[in-house]
């Protein structure tokens, strides 16, 4: 198998295991409280990446940028678990989530004054009717959660770009360690502060809890990784768009969620305006001689 078959690989796995990482979250924060879940999880991974980030010192001028990319990597998340623990549906949740790529160009723009390209206005219209179609309902209504999925679509979208420029200027591995690590604190502290722990912690919620630490967290980022470093930025754009998808089919076959023929029409033309905005990006790359 070639290395490009491998990336490619890598990369489908990472998002299986994301959508099953959706499932994980669900079924741990029905047997614990939800931001102690979200605490445990990711400072857990942080530790257990702590050891392959021997020798990726950040430098301590960079710190600062460090740390403010880890505190909007924690508002993500703190925005993303509590839309999960408030949600009836993962996947109309996860369809929504997925917009947060198409919010990056105008965070950009906020951000860096880089005018997003004529391909995103193109596709903006077709994303724009599929939340609509996914989101309403007759008669029409605005459920809550799905108001949380799209702000936290809209924090993620910030996360990413600050986090992308940060990237540049330190070591990757420790900046993901020091934002999972961020996160876990935040987590905890938003527990130890407004949640009590009314019910038995079972064996059954720390398998759930472990499940999300090692392989929705951990194995995972490992994977990303591996697929991302030699897959063609073509296919890694378009296969990382599939986890919407995948979590529609995990909610469906878990909790056997069904969503109606409006809902799967409006999360098919979300994912279809993002593999057409990804596509057009991609396609104007210079080819490597």
């Amino acid at each position: 198998m070639t290395r490009q078959r491998q990336a490619d690989l890598f990369l489908v796995l990472t998002t299986m295991i994301a959508a099953c990482g959706w499932i994980f979250s669900r079924e741990a924060i029905s047997g614990m409280p939800v931001f102690a879940f979200l605490g445990l999880r990711f400072f857990g991974a942080a530790l257990v990446l702590l050891p392959f980030c021997r020798g990726q010192r950040i430098p301590w001028e960079k710190m600062r940028q460090v740390v403010i990319s880890g505190l909007w990597m924690a508002l993500n998340l703190c925005l993303w678990i509590w839309s999960v623990s408030t949600t009836a549906s993962l996947g109309e949740g996860a369809f929504i989530m997925s917009l947060s790529m198409l919010f990056v160009p105008l965070v950009a723009w906020g951000m860096m004054r880089t005018r997003p390209a004529r391909a995103y206005w193109e596709c903006l219209p077709v994303a724009i009717i599929g939340l609509g179609l996914l989101s309403l309902h007759m008669p029409i209504t605005f459920h809550a959660s799905q108001g949380w999925f799209l702000l936290t679509a809209f924090v993620q979208s910030i996360y990413f770009c600050y986090t992308s420029r940060c990237a540049r200027e330190v070591p990757l591995l420790s900046l993901t360690a020091v934002q999972l690590a961020i996160t876990g604190i935040a987590g905890l502290a938003i527990s130890a502060l407004f949640e009590s722990w009314t019910q038995p912690f079972t064996a059954t919620t720390a398998g759930w809890l472990a499940a999300s630490i090692l392989i929705a967290t951990s194995l995972r980022f490992g994977l990303q990784l591996q697929g991302q470093k030699y897959a063609a930025v073509a296919s890694a754009a378009i296969i990382m768009v599939l986890e919407p998808l995948l979590t529609v089919i995990a909610a469906s076959l878990w909790y056997g969620e069904r969503l109606p023929l409006q809902k799967i029409i409006g999360g098919v033309l979300i994912l279809l305006a993002q593999i057409w905005f990804r596509w057009r990006m991609v396609s104007r790359l210079p080819s490597k001689a």
